[in-house]
């Protein structure tokens, strides 16, 4: 596995998410301030919610605002008071000479079932 550039370890303020493309793989990238920074799939392991949109970064807590699923960053378990049995799966990151590095040699993916919805109709 090789080390890719992600962005510049300044590009994120801490406590915050970005998405970033490293050839052609979408990442999202959390600041979690003095622990460093967390490089994991764009898509929520509950629902496949875009977490550049739901995901909200709490010290090393990342919650989905869809469902309220949380997971600790740092390891990629699950975390919180809803069910969830998920781990968050997590590209390997380091920072060097400024730069955010990960080894991203493809896409990680959830197994997602397909009969779960949420959109229940009357």
């Amino acid at each position: 596995m090789t080390w890719k550039r992600v962005c510049s370890a300044g590009d994120i303020e801490p406590g915050r998410l970005a998405p970033f493309v490293v050839d052609g793989i979408t990442v999202i990238v959390a600041n979690l301030g003095d622990d460093g920074f967390s490089v994991f799939p764009p898509s929520c392991p509950h629902m496949e919610e875009p977490l550049d949109q739901s995901g909200i970064c709490a010290g090393l807590i990342l919650t989905c605002s869809k469902h309220l699923h949380q997971w600790n960053m740092r390891t990629g378990e699950p975390t919180g008071p809803e069910e969830n049995d998920r781990e968050l799966l997590r590209y390997e990151s380091r920072v060097e000479g400024g730069e955010l590095l990960a080894r991203i040699d493809g896409e990680l993916v959830y197994e997602h079932e397909d009969d779960e919805d949420d959109d229940f109709e009357w």
